[in-house]
């Protein structure tokens, strides 16, 4: 049964005091009234997954329609932009699973005013759930932008251990490439790269959105301290776009080298059976020709033909040793 005041879509909701930053959770039975608050903020997190969080966000009225169009869009590029006070947009974050984390990448969707903090995503989130932990282990937020900030540091904490781990895994392959008898690891490569490079994509994107927001034109529409996090947000995600470019450029790098010795390989093989073709052809030759059922072989009346034949085809293939050694292919 659907209660009146039950928020569709709900999954937290905090109300941070504004002199100490602490949060009180919300019940799960909050309605739109708990939303309200005259001091400090509400941060409200909800599921898109649920179809009446369109219509429920109507009923938000500090939310313009391009904030709550943000909020449902199914768009998934990194986006951010400020109307009439409101910052909304679409940042990156990795997906979890129900009892492990993920490295695929997900969405979650926001829209901050003076007073409320609306978040939503259509699959449960890693660094949104980091966040949500902290928050209960008495993380003080004294602004509403702070939630995004501590999302944000949230992400970057996940992308540094992923560089870490992903590091640990080029040079175990690195390993591999560079044994005497070197293996195909391109199989093994190619997730790390892919991850990589859709990381970076996404950093980059995300890096240039917040230096946009630092631009003194743009300023006037945002709310307050909104330019100095974006500032400080870009610095840190910056560094780690940074460190992400060098993992692509190695990861590329390495990926050449070993499309590099494969190719040697290859060529050696295609050497030996080269030279091995060279070697049996003059004899084929000399089988081919005796084979032939005509009259007036060579050899024909001989009781030791066969033997000479054997050995017309031996001098055949020492006539060819000869010759690549003489022309320098040996």
């Amino acid at each position: 049964m659907v209660l009146m005041n039950e928020i569709p879509g709900f999954v937290w909701a905090y109300a941070f005091d504004e002199t100490s930053g602490a949060a009180r959770p919300l019940p799960p039975t909050a309605g739109p009234d708990d939303l309200v608050v005259h001091s400090g903020f509400v941060w409200l997190h909800l599921a898109l997954s649920d179809a009446r969080v369109p219509k429920y966000l109507e009923t938000l009225g500090s939310l313009t329609p391009e904030a709550r169009a943000t909020l449902t869009d199914r768009d998934t590029h990194v986006s951010l932009a400020a109307d009439e006070g409101v910052l909304h947009g679409v940042f990156t974050d990795l997906e979890r699973a129900f009892d492990y984390d993920t490295q695929d990448i997900g969405w979650f969707r926001f829209a901050i005013t003076d007073r409320l903090v609306v978040t939503a995503r259509l699959h449960p989130l890693r660094c949104i759930e980091a966040t949500r932990l902290a928050v209960d282990r008495g993380l003080a937020v004294h602004r509403p932008v702070g939630v995004l900030e501590s999302v944000v540091i949230e992400f970057e904490r996940v992308l540094d251990a992923l560089t870490i781990e992903m590091n640990d895994e080029l040079d175990r392959i690195e390993d591999y490439v560079f044994e005497t008898a070197p293996r195909d690891e391109r199989r093994r490569l190619g997730p790390v790269r892919r991850t990589i490079v859709r990381l970076n994509r996404q950093l980059r994107a995300t890096v240039s959105l917040l230096r946009r927001q630092q631009r003194s034109g743009e300023r006037e529409a945002l709310p307050p301290d909104v330019p100095e996090a974006a500032e400080r947000l870009a610095d840190l995600l910056g560094a780690a776009a940074q460190e992400m470019q060098g993992l692509q450029d190695r990861a590329r790098l390495l990926h050449e080298e070993i499309d590099s010795k494969i190719s040697s390989e290859t060529n050696r093989h295609l050497y030996i059976l080269s030279v091995m073709t060279a070697f049996l052809l003059p004899p084929t030759l000399v089988t081919g020709f005796f084979g032939m059922n005509t009259g007036g072989l060579p050899f024909a009346g001989e009781h030791y033909g066969t033997v000479l034949a054997f050995g017309l085809g031996a001098a055949s293939i020492w006539a060819a040793w000869w010759f690549l050694r003489r022309v320098g292919i040996l």
